[in-house]
């Protein structure tokens, strides 16, 4: 109750809080999310799922920056897939039926799941080599003629 009533007159003391000790730490931002590549498979895991889902753990890839999320430790043997190059990492990723297999200094793997390019479309990694293919509709008879119904 005092503390409240030297508040309400204005005469509580101000004691400004020390720097020293705080923990706050400011705002993660998409620069400084890029991954390092020289680092075993377990600190990049740790990289790409701390920076997952803001701001996105991130490398360039064929010249664009793609944001990577949801990695898992992978523990077996180096699956079959298509090789894909990304800058800095001294071995190629390959994309496999499950996602994104990356790889750290020490030979061990990463799996990520899902991808994201610049422009904001998501894929799964799995899907990285087949994201350009597009398939076009085509009508049966009677779905033509509803749709000039429609028109």
């Amino acid at each position: 109750v005092e503390a409240v009533h030297l508040i309400a007159i204005g005469k509580a003391p101000r004691i400004p809080q020390p720097k020293e000790g705080a923990t706050y730490e400011g705002i993660q931002k998409k620069e400084n999310a890029e991954i390092s590549w020289d680092q075993p498979a377990a600190a990049l895991h740790n990289w790409i799922r701390g920076h997952d889902k803001v701001p996105g753990a991130w490398a360039t890839i064929n010249g664009q920056m793609v944001t990577f999320y949801g990695s898992s430790l992978l523990d077996a043997s180096v699956p079959a897939g298509q090789e894909l190059a990304i800058k800095g990492a001294s071995r190629p990723g390959l994309v496999t039926k499950n996602g994104l297999v990356v790889f750290g200094n020490d030979g061990k793997m990463v799996l990520v799941r899902n991808l994201q390019f610049e422009d904001g479309k998501m894929i799964p990694a799995s899907k990285y080599f087949s994201a350009d293919e597009t398939t076009a509709l085509e009508l049966t008879e009677e779905e033509k003629k509803m749709a000039e119904d429609i028109r």
